[in-house]
């Protein structure tokens, strides 16, 4: 019997769903530059607020996330994640109304540019506008913070362990590949259609998506269009892991290590929630999303900013050829980065065991974001140099992100996947957190006190992005060793 490939189908739906996550994150940060900023009367410090305060609702969010697909099921989980992120999205093309109504002396939206800068009207309506976009944000963190666990329980549903960290790559390309599309579509549809249109169209998509996600999605074992020589198939590891488990269930000595003995599949139950925080498999997790996933962030929320200092703005045709040039470094070099594991285990490599070979790819994958050392040396040389050296240390962030998610695939049973990683994407929302926010605070002050503040050799706002480069690239270094420090061998949890 021929293999169907209705798995491929799946993780396509993954990838799309990831995709318009992403480009419903960019919305706000390619108009914030031309249009957002000026209208509103916003600092780089609002900015940084309201990406700040994004994240930490993504974080806490996110923490709830992962049960909740366990508690409702990965169908009507990800059903409702989608619906409520895109009427966030959506909701932020009323903002401007919004603001018209609660500041006196402002009657239209055309109205709001027009107010003298650094007057107390002005400072009104950015004070207003932060707080209705700050509600926006969180309606679009609340939704978002479901795509991810959700993502991680079908891969894990519809793909054998060898195989999730290349089906991981792949859907978690569409957050490269939603930046990619985000420059050649947000900008010009900012600028012919209004910012407001750029929200509503862009967030229109997920309710798109959520027509064929009812449609296609049914577990593998109940779909009619997976056969019998694909299920078995994705279900080899269950089929493996039952056939040499012993029946009874019982409890490790070792639970230093955090490890249950095996038990089959079909007898799996859920780890209780505050249980799964005695694991050091479950901190090692922790421990690499919180110091990795602000610095994708960070690249995702400020490099339109970022070259519109260096003099390309995203409404601009160099702007937009740069971050297309960014994020087009970061899907390629990342889709086929993330094949690594799967060679080592191929080759039989630290004895064909996939945790312990994604570990080794993702100490390759760390050293690639020590590219930021010297986007800012180079930028004086050309602008092209940053935009080819931030997309390869993004690129090494996003080959580390496909990995380090599989490893929850490899340590946790299925029924526990997305609580797991939930937990995970919150302290990673929590870093981002102190990211944006620092940096925000970091870059309005620098540019308020110009040649008095300097960092290797640099002075005012540059200053202020060497410091954040300079921790952007060593972070990845610093998170490997302390989960291999948490985890140095292959320890997996039966539930």
């Amino acid at each position: 019997m021929k293999m169907t490939k209705f798995r491929w189908v799946i993780c396509a739906m993954l990838f799309v769903a990831t995709t318009v996550n992403y480009l419903d994150r960019q919305v706000l940060s390619l108009t914030f530059p031309d249009f957002i900023k000026p209208e509103f009367h916003w600092t780089d410090d609002n900015y940084g607020t309201i990406t700040a305060w994004f994240s930490l609702i993504y974080a806490v969010a996110c923490l709830f996330a992962g049960k909740f697909i366990d508690w409702m099921g990965t169908k009507k989980g990800y059903l409702w994640s989608i619906f409520v992120w895109s009427v966030g999205a959506c909701l932020h093309a009323a903002c401007g109304i919004a603001t018209c109504w609660f500041v006196k002396d402002v009657n239209s939206v055309e109205a709001l540019r027009a107010v003298q800068a650094g007057s107390a009207t002005a400072a009104a309506i950015a004070g207003v506008s932060v707080w209705l976009f700050l509600g926006c944000r969180a309606i679009l963190a609340l939704g978002e913070a479901g795509n991810f666990p959700a993502a991680i329980k079908v891969t894990a549903e519809y793909f054998p362990k060898k195989d999730r960290a290349f089906a991981t790559s792949i859907f978690n390309s569409g957050a490269s590949v939603g930046a990619l599309a985000a420059p050649l579509t947000i900008p010009p549809l900012a600028k012919w259609c209004g910012w407001e249109m750029a929200f509503i169209i862009i967030g229109g998509a997920g309710f798109i998506w959520m027509f064929f996600w009812q449609w296609l999605y049914t577990k593998p074992e109940k779909s009619k269009f997976v056969n019998e020589a694909e299920l078995e198939y994705v279900q080899q590891d269950e089929k493996a892991e039952a056939a040499g488990a012993p029946l009874p269930r019982k409890e490790s000595a070792d639970r230093g290590s955090g490890t249950l003995a095996a038990s089959p599949a079909s007898d799996e139950k859920p780890i209780s929630f505050f249980k799964c925080f005695t694991f050091r498999q479950t901190w090692s997790f922790i421990v690499g999303k919180f110091f990795t996933d602000g610095v994708w962030w960070f690249y995702l929320f400020w490099a339109p900013a970022y070259f519109k200092e260096l003099g390309h703005g995203p409404v601009t045709g160099m702007g937009q050829a740069l971050i297309f040039t960014l994020y087009l470094i970061v899907t390629v070099v990342s889709i086929y980065g993330c094949k690594l594991p799967t060679i080592f285990i191929d080759k039989g490599f630290f004895g064909g065991n996939p945790y312990m070979c994604r570990m080794r790819a993702m100490l390759i994958f760390a050293f690639f974001p020590l590219a930021a050392l010297v986007t800012q040396p180079l930028a004086g040389v050309s602008v092209w140099f940053p935009a080819c050296l931030i997309g390869l240390a993004a690129a090494g962030h996003q080959a580390w992100s496909a990995n380090i998610f599989s490893t929850v695939g490899d340590m946790f049973p299925k029924s526990t996947i997305a609580s797991v990683t939930g937990m995970g994407a919150m302290a990673g929302g929590l870093g981002s957190f102190i990211i944006q926010k620092g940096a925000g605070k970091l870059f309005t002050y620098a540019e308020t006190q110009g040649q008095a503040f300097t960092f290797l050799g640099y002075a005012g706002k540059p200053a202020g992005y060497m410091i954040v480069f300079c921790f952007c690239a060593v972070a990845y270094l610093i998170a490997w060793c302390i989960m291999k420090t948490l985890v140095p061998r292959y320890s997996p949890i039966r539930g």
